[in-house]
């Protein structure tokens, strides 16, 4: 079955009781039981939910696994990994890595002696130099937030695995549509489902998909134990978003083009990280392993100041000056004061995220509009 196919049928079946065509909102909390023990599959909404399940086959179907299961927050879907570890653990990370899973590695699970090492997942020699007997986890963001580097997903297996190392992969950024990490051999994918899955601002969740069955009745086991569970109404609403997801996609990519191509000409540009430029370090690799490149596009003014970003961030009307990512309208943001202000300056400014750093999530509006909005603001400056 193709993708569009996919995400329009995966999950989706008439209600077995009464027809209904869309998945039914099972907004309840417990379940009737004909005697202790003899249920239909449900016992208690912390651990199964229909409208959950339904959701869990859906997300199976996107990205070719074989289990998934969906958490309150993408947080919530990290920390129920890394619930997984013990101390003294390590675990490698990129070097340019979302400021709230930097957080949760440092902040959380550093002081419960989980050790971490962040470093250019692009640079094997570097990853291998860190692999060790404690070593359980790769964590890869490929395309990484802000600033869309891009790791090989395959070659990173192939390394991890050959040590015995699990690779999980955060797909925000491609979604499904995109890039599919089981099929490349990474153990586990995750995304914030908040973001392009949902697609629609109205929902905040994550996700995890894998096909090892052990990897499964941990998650399972863990998210059960915490209760990071969504609401029967998130997934419902999360359940209409992915029906379009493969038209959206294309949407966002094809007005990420068109974006990039004015900002390569604006002369209050200095540097604009996408991979879709072929002069990116990450851009064969990212025609390798994806299908289009995005709807995310950051870049960096020749006025390397905050005032200067904030100028520009202040007068966008199109682009909502606003956190996340993802959904059908465009959104603009500045990741030092922002998504990655939890990284100590000195060393966010090691990957790129300088004070003039902006990110953009390319939206689904006219283009023409959105690029008009954009030269008005950068002729602020």
């Amino acid at each position: 079955m193709k993708f569009a196919t996919k995400a329009v049928h995966a999950g989706a079946e008439p209600d077995a009781q009464t027809g209904a065509v869309m998945t039914p909102i099972y907004q309840t909390s417990t379940y009737a039981q004909a005697s202790p023990g003899d249920h239909k599959g449900y016992e208690y909404s912390r651990t199964h939910n229909p409208t959950r399940t339904k959701l869990h086959e859906a997300l199976s179907a996107l990205e070719n696994g074989k289990h998934a299961f969906v958490f309150s927050s993408g947080m919530g879907a990290i920390d129920t990994v890394l619930k997984m570890l013990q101390p003294g653990d390590e675990v490698i990370s990129t070097n340019d890595l979302y400021g709230g899973t930097y957080r949760l590695f440092t902040k959380t699970y550093a002081r419960f002696g989980v050790g971490f090492h962040f470093v250019n997942l692009a640079d094997f020699g570097a990853v291998e130099s860190l692999i060790n007997e404690k070593t359980k986890w790769i964590w890869v963001e490929t395309p990484t937030n802000p600033t869309l580097n891009i790791t090989d997903i395959e070659a990173i297996c192939r390394l991890a695995h050959k040590h015995g190392v699990k690779v999980a992969v955060d797909n925000t950024f491609a979604s499904p549509y995109l890039q599919n990490p089981l099929n490349l051999g990474a153990d586990l994918v995750m995304h914030s489902i908040t973001k392009y899955l949902g697609g629609h601002s109205d929902t905040v969740m994550g996700g995890l998909i894998v096909n090892d069955d052990t990897l499964a009745e941990q998650i399972a086991f863990n998210q059960n134990a915490t209760g990071a569970v969504p609401g029967p109404q998130d997934c419902f609403l999360v359940l209409r978003g992915i029906k379009t997801l493969h038209l959206r996609m294309e949407r966002h990519c094809e007005n990420a083009e068109k974006v990039v191509a004015f900002l390569q000409s604006h002369p209050a540009i200095d540097k604009i990280y996408y991979p879709g430029i072929p002069s990116h370090p990450g851009h064969e690799v990212a025609k390798k392993q994806m299908k289009a490149f995005g709807g995310m596009i950051s870049f960096t003014l020749k006025n390397n100041t905050t005032e200067a970003a904030v100028k520009m961030l202040s007068n966008t009307h199109l682009f909502t000056l606003a956190e996340s990512l993802g959904g059908v309208e465009s959104l603009i943001g500045h990741p030092a004061t922002m998504t990655h202000a939890s990284i100590p300056k000195e060393e966010r400014e090691k990957t790129g995220v300088v004070d003039s750093l902006i990110r953009l999530s390319v939206g689904i509006e006219d283009a023409e509009d959105l690029i008009d909005d954009l030269n008005k603001a950068l002729n602020k400056i």
